[in-house]
């Protein structure tokens, strides 16, 4: 599973250029062999074989001057484009007509897995679809190559040394051919790129062979993801949400999925379908309104199924293609583009500035990564409040003009000019 996780060359420990005194470029610095003799040691005393040690690294460091899996790590696309131009990309026409083909295909031999586990074959061929497009991407990386380099990099250490402990559990385990064992540039493998923790965890021998193989055993693969999803608290026969329409006056301060609300009370604040007809959902069921492109965009309920699928990938636009995917198939209705509002267009640069502005004011602790994340978001919403705008967490350019005239004397406040006196 992807590390989905919505931007420095790796170099030397501290991730600093070499100088011009130090090692060659093919060769490998001193500083990161005395990194990997110290990572050999601490996964060795985590319990990993020295066989297994020996056999996945031997005279291989896996050392890259200039590692392609860091760069990638810095401008996953769930958090660089719109949620309406990510949605147009990732479930089109040629997507969803092949998952609805799967899906006839597939539904008469998985049903009665459907029913073990609860987990519609719907949402799974989407699942499937987004991660490797139906088995044709499972990713041409080493997962240890990647990993090690990973957990080298500055970034994410700590998320990435455990994932490469998995890897090194699963050969020891499983006996598995490290070099056999490919992936994404994070490390996650198979028809539904599960990371090698959620495999350890969470993948079955379905097909009863003695094997876990989610590389060439479908079998294995599908119920592994829905054993996962099940494990995790998916709720059998409920949706993941829908498009709906806010009234003219809604208090976007509300939207959000750390504000959950009962149907009832969405109700009674004119939330409704996007076809403008009663919610019909449970009164007492605690559902969220998002909207990822601000009060310009499109609004969406979730429910807890939507949560579920963002334990899978930490990215609401993921979370959204899914569930979107999953109606497609389950529906057989032919495919639309989700109507995008110039509007709501935004660059990186734009959100790299507010974020320098609240990390200035002492506002928030925000990376400074262009990124729309959801702790951004949730800063954004403080600095709306206080410029006295709609919080809805999305910095247009009406929010980007105020920053630009903000007075640190009297805040987002218009300055009122000296009244001159007549004489």
């Amino acid at each position: 599973m992807r590390a989905k996780l919505g931007i420095l060359l790796l170099a030397s420990a501290l991730c600093l250029p070499l100088p011009a005194s130090a090692a060659p470029k093919n060769e490998t610095p001193e500083a990161y062999t005395r990194w990997l003799e110290a990572l050999k040691e601490e996964m060795i005393g985590r319990g990993i074989s020295k066989k297994t040690i020996k056999k996945v690294y031997g005279e291989n460091d896996y050392y890259h001057s200039d590692p392609e899996v860091v760069k990638i790590d810095r401008r996953q696309i769930e958090f660089v484009l719109t949620s309406t131009e990510y949605l147009n990309r990732v479930v089109n026409a040629k997507k969803t007509e092949t998952a609805q083909k799967k899906y006839r295909e597939l539904y008469p031999l998985f049903k009665d897995m459907e029913k073990k586990y609860g987990v519609p074959v719907n949402y799974l061929i989407a699942f499937w679809g987004m991660e490797t497009n139906f088995g044709q991407n499972f990713g041409n990386y080493q997962v240890i190559d990647a990993l090690t380099t990973l957990s080298y990099d500055k970034r994410r250490p700590k998320f990435f040394k455990e994932e490469l402990y998995q890897a090194l559990k699963i050969v020891d385990v499983w006996k598995i051919d490290h070099t056999k064992m490919e992936g994404s540039w994070a490390g996650a493998m198979g028809h539904f790129q599960f990371m090698p923790s959620t495999f350890n965890a969470y993948a079955v021998d379905y097909n009863g062979d003695g094997q876990i193989d989610i590389w060439h055993s479908f079998e294995d693969a599908i119920a592994s993801a829905a054993n996962y999803l099940s494990s995790i608290g998916w709720k059998a026969g409920e949706e993941w949400g829908m498009e709906v329409s806010l009234p003219w006056n809604f208090d976007y301060a509300l939207s959000g999925r750390d504000t959950r609300l009962e149907v009832k009370k969405w109700r009674k604040m004119g939330v409704k379908t996007a076809d403008n007809k009663k919610l019909n959902l449970p009164d007492a069921e605690k559902v969220s309104i998002i909207v990822p492109e601000g009060r310009k965009g499109k609004a969406y309920l979730v429910r807890e199924n939507f949560r579920k699928i963002m334990n899978w990938n930490h990215s609401e636009n993921y979370a959204l293609a899914v569930g979107l995917l999953a109606d497609y198939i389950r529906t057989g209705k032919k495919w639309q583009p989700v109507e995008q509002n110039p509007a709501v267009r935004l660059k990186t640069d734009d959100v790299l500035k507010v974020q320098s502005f609240i990390n200035k004011l002492g506002w928030g602790k925000l990376d400074e990564d262009g990124q729309l994340g959801a702790k951004t978001r949730r800063a954004v919403k403080k600095v709306q409040a206080k410029a006295r705008m709609p919080q809805d967490g999305y910095p247009d350019y009406q929010l980007l003009l105020k920053i630009n005239r903000y007075n640190p004397n009297i805040g987002f406040a218009v300055p009122v000019p000296e009244r001159k006196l007549h004489k």
